[in-house]
């Protein structure tokens, strides 16, 4: 599956609800962080002390990144 296939329901049943989320998809107006332009980001904390940010433009998935411990930033499969 691409990023762009990965729908809501994807999102939740691969890594739960999100710890947090900012803006939402029916939201018009757009950001743009590391490149990816959005209108809802939804975060994970992850057991390492990472975190894993899921991008979405209406509800079309942008992107899934995951930022390490140390702040490397890295594109993530889906």
């Amino acid at each position: 599956m691409t990023a762009s296939r990965l729908r809501h329901a994807d999102a939740r049943e691969r890594w739960g609800m999100p710890d947090a989320w900012e803006g939402s998809v029916n939201d018009p107006r757009t950001r743009s962080e590391h490149g990816i332009r959005f209108n809802e980001k939804w975060v994970y904390t992850l057991p390492d002390g990472g975190r894993r940010f899921v991008y979405w433009h209406r509800y079309d998935c942008c992107g899934v990144l995951v930022e390490t411990r140390d702040g490397e930033i890295r594109e993530e499969p889906v």
